[in-house]
């Protein structure tokens, strides 16, 4: 090779982006949720670190947060597409929503969404086609319907089930139009909805769900529901109605029951997405994954509150029970 040549080949070797990366630049990712949860944050980013990405070093995150006002999210989305990040990470059902309508071209990683086929989200599981992928929050199965035969468990005699969901929540308004009718006749038990937007009308909720004699209720999950959990979990008691939740910090803040994917299980998970997507995977061609770990905790002092036994088909088959 000629001096001249060989000049030239270096040169472009040092201004390339494969010589680029092996110097460490970093890559931006932008994060969109609705507050910040430090200990999925730390499992998040124990996730990161085990594929290579340490903040700080070769990774720059941009996090926005909404914190319970679900009329910021567009704008926010918007702002974090500004900062042209190389990956956007949804963190809920409504952020994915608003990430997918503000890009078409910014790869974007979905964490505990609920049904992203039947949202529009993804084509299909196993090819999500676009420019999106993640893991979702439920498996098929009536995922649903077993979180409420948990609930007739601990109270069999019950025949009025109150379901608490929020219209503002694509995935909740699906299941109660496609779901709900099913699962009560498959349990032969009535289950009425009772819609909250905001903390006083989750407060009207309950109270119209006891004055209407419902035995218990089921507490969708949502942004809505986790913001206001010690609210929820009081009017439970205030109005001695049973109640089953999604996630488990409720329980062991004080509630009866929950049932579950693990959502430290999914962040866990999400951190080999983040790898795969920055070493130049396209989401269309990683499947979208389910949950493989749920979780059933059970609150003793809840059940001995409402004079309930706790019968031993679910003690058996519960992974946390707390005394």
């Amino acid at each position: 090779m000629k001096r001249r040549e060989f000049i030239a080949a270096v040169a472009a070797l040092l201004v390339s982006p494969r010589r680029s990366w092996a110097q460490g630049t970093p890559r931006r990712v932008g994060t969109l949720g609705n507050v910040q949860n430090l200990p999925i944050k730390k499992v998040f980013d124990e996730s990161l670190r085990g594929h290579g990405w340490i903040e700080g070093k070769n990774l720059i995150i941009d996090s926005r947060y909404f914190e319970g006002h679900a009329e910021r999210i567009p704008a926010l989305a918007a702002e974090l597409v500004a900062l042209k990040p190389d990956l956007l990470i949804a963190t809920n059902t409504q952020t994915a929503v608003a990430l997918k309508s503000a890009t078409a071209s910014i790869p974007i990683l979905f964490v505990a969404v609920a049904d992203p086929v039947r949202l529009g989200l993804v084509q299909s599981l196993s090819h999500p086609g676009g420019n999106m992928t993640g893991l979702s929050l439920f498996a098929p199965g009536n995922f649903s319907g077993k979180a409420i035969q948990a609930l007739l468990e601990m109270v069999p005699t019950a025949s009025k089930i109150a379901n608490l969901v929020n219209p503002g929540n694509p995935f909740h308004m699906l299941t109660v139009a496609e779901e709900l009718p099913q699962i009560a006749r498959n349990l032969g038990v009535a289950l009425p909805v009772f819609e909250a937007t905001t903390a006083e009308e989750i407060d009207v909720a309950f109270a119209a769900a006891a004055a209407q004699q419902a035995d218990a209720i089921n507490v969708f999950g949502d942004t809505l529901t986790v913001n206001n959990a010690p609210r929820i979990i009081a009017l439970a008691a205030k109005h001695r109605l049973p109640a089953s939740y999604l996630y488990r910090q409720f329980v062991t803040n004080g509630g009866l029951i929950s049932y579950g994917p693990s959502i430290a299980d999914l962040y866990l998970r999400a951190g080999g997405y983040v790898d795969k997507i920055l070493k130049g995977a396209k989401p269309s061609d990683l499947p979208v994954e389910q949950p493989t770990k749920f979780e059933l905790v059970i609150n003793m002092k809840a059940a001995k509150a409402l004079g309930l036994t706790v019968p031993t088909s679910i003690l058996v088959r519960a992974d946390e029970v707390i005394e």
